[in-house]
């Protein structure tokens, strides 16, 4: 045990040694709740194999760990879900009249949003495409940042980082202006109801009963942002793909990330779970959070070379 925790200390000096400790102070709440499942296991038991291991798994472990800090964030959210929250601060009616406005359609001689003419219109082609993007859209930020790991080290822990940053925003959005889905309006209208379930929407839960299974329902069903629609997070997760990967992709892959984000553009739309607002939102924040990081970046790359350079100039001027 002497020796494990020499190792320890040599990988991480001084404070550093307690960056695993919001993963273990979360695990131990979630089990004191009754909370702590089986993917609760599985992540601090990577988490603390890549703290422990050697330099290569540390590397790893210091540009994953935003991305496990937002999986600790959104597991949390569920015991604040309505923090703040009041029938009349929420946002449905007044925020579909906005949608009206701007991107309303005629059908049958009726101002409707696109997502009522997609509710009467459905579409087995498109429940089964637009479910592709809502299905892998976490697997794509995670290979996305596997492969900046190997390309690019500074890009994935600016993506990473950016991945953080994105959420925390949406989530502090989520309470400061809280917004009824569309699928919200179509299942309950008007009225507010804070206790109100998560939905996967009609389309996914179309996809669920073709496949047999209830993959969409279980995910929707232990979220606890009911009133989150504004900003689409998933828009603002494909759009940061494209961003930041776009210096490390192919012409392949780049071609990709752009089809992926408009179809998950699309997607949140056909699935009635975002306003078309919600998801130039989604886009604006990706757009601004990525602009900062890279102004960041910048500054502190300025510093570093002026740093470098100061003993230089020192020197020669004597």
């Amino acid at each position: 045990m002497t020796r494990f925790w020499r190792h320890l200390r040599s990988l991480w000096p001084g404070w550093t040694i307690l960056a695993p400790l919001p993963f273990v102070a979360h695990s131990v709440w979630a089990a004191a709740r009754g909370a702590f499942h089986v993917e609760n296991a599985i992540i601090l038991a990577i988490v603390l194999a890549l703290f422990s291991v050697g330099p290569r798994t540390k590397r790893l472990f210091l540009g994953a760990y935003p991305l496990g800090l937002v999986g600790l964030l959104y597991d949390s959210m569920r015991f604040v879900a309505r923090t703040g929250m009041t029938p009349e601060s929420v946002h449905v009616c007044d925020l579909r009249a906005h949608e009206l406005a701007l991107f309303g359609v005629t059908m049958n001689g009726e101002r409707v949003t696109f997502h009522d003419w997609f509710v009467a219109h459905p579409s087995p082609f498109l429940d089964g495409l637009c479910a592709i993007p809502y299905a892998t859209f976490i697997f794509v930020c995670i290979a996305c940042a596997t492969w900046m790991f190997f390309r690019d080290y500074g890009r994935m822990l600016r993506f990473t980082w950016c991945f953080l940053a994105l959420n925390v925003a949406g989530f502090v959005t989520y309470h400061l202006y809280p917004a009824a889905p569309p699928w919200y309006f179509h299942a309950h209208g008007c009225a507010v109801d804070l206790f109100a379930h998560a939905s996967e929407g009609p389309a996914l839960a179309r996809v669920d009963a073709r496949l047999g299974i209830h993959y969409f329902a279980g995910m929707y069903g232990r979220s606890a942002s009911v009133f989150g629609a504004m900003p689409s997070l998933h828009c603002a997760y494909a759009c940061i793909v494209a961003l930041e990967g776009w210096a490390v992709f192919g012409r392949v892959a780049r071609a990709a990330s752009c089809a992926f984000l408009a179809l998950m553009c699309f997607s949140a739309v056909y699935l009635d779970h975002h306003w078309v607002l919600d998801v130039l939102a989604g886009l604006t924040y990706a757009v601004v959070v990525v602009v900062v990081a890279r102004a960041l970046a910048r500054a502190a790359g300025r510093r570093a070379r002026q740093g470098a350079l100061e003993p230089i100039g020192t020197g020669g001027g004597r």
